[in-house]
């Protein structure tokens, strides 16, 4: 099966920029979270989870800004270039999903307790900043499904078989001009 690689250009652009798009929406969402009311106020800032949140969609969404840039340019795909997008995808496909996940245990403590350790729901005091953070980190969960299709993508042009290129040339072709490794995988 031949990729069409205009159609995969514009899903990569595409999954680089609605990325971007969420994690602004769920930075925003957190960094303007906040509450007071009789019993204290609370703020995101008050949260080292949350604030590791924001600083993982806000790279997120730098990241995804720059390379969408960067894929737009029309130019012929490179091995480097694309192994350089998949480890990069690969990388903060992890951060954000780690960022998410933490933050979702915070989510829960705040929603349910711990009574083990003593710690009590905040939710029913603070019901605005729960809704507003679990919708913060529902985004980001959104956001790391883009990152991993982006991953599943770019993997495909990563492992695609380039046919003018001279690594593959060399693994088809033994020093010697002979089949080699081709035999091995007709086509």
């Amino acid at each position: 099966m031949k990729i069409n690689s205009s159609s995969m250009r514009t899903a990569e652009i595409i999954l680089r920029l609605l990325p971007m798009g969420l994690c602004v929406v769920a930075l925003v969402i957190m960094l303007k979270n906040s509450q007071t009311n009789e019993y204290g106020s609370l703020s995101y800032s008050d949260l080292g989870t949350f604030q590791v949140l924001v600083h993982a969609n806000g790279i997120c969404a730098g990241y995804s800004l720059l390379s969408a840039i960067v894929a737009a340019v029309p130019r012929p795909i490179t091995m480097s270039r694309a192994w350089t997008f998949f480890l990069l995808d690969q990388i903060l496909t992890y951060v954000i999903l780690a960022a998410g996940a933490v933050s979702t245990e915070l989510v829960y403590l705040a929603y349910k307790g711990d009574t083990a350790v003593t710690w009590s729901e905040s939710c029913g005091s603070f019901g605005g900043f729960c809704h507003r953070a679990t919708a913060s980190v529902s985004i980001t969960f959104i956001v790391s499904l883009c990152y991993a299709g982006l991953s599943l993508l770019c993997s495909a042009m990563t492992f695609q078989p380039i046919e003018s290129s001279r690594i593959c040339q060399s693994f088809i072709f033994d020093e010697l001009g002979k089949p080699g490794a081709a035999d091995l995988f007709p086509r």
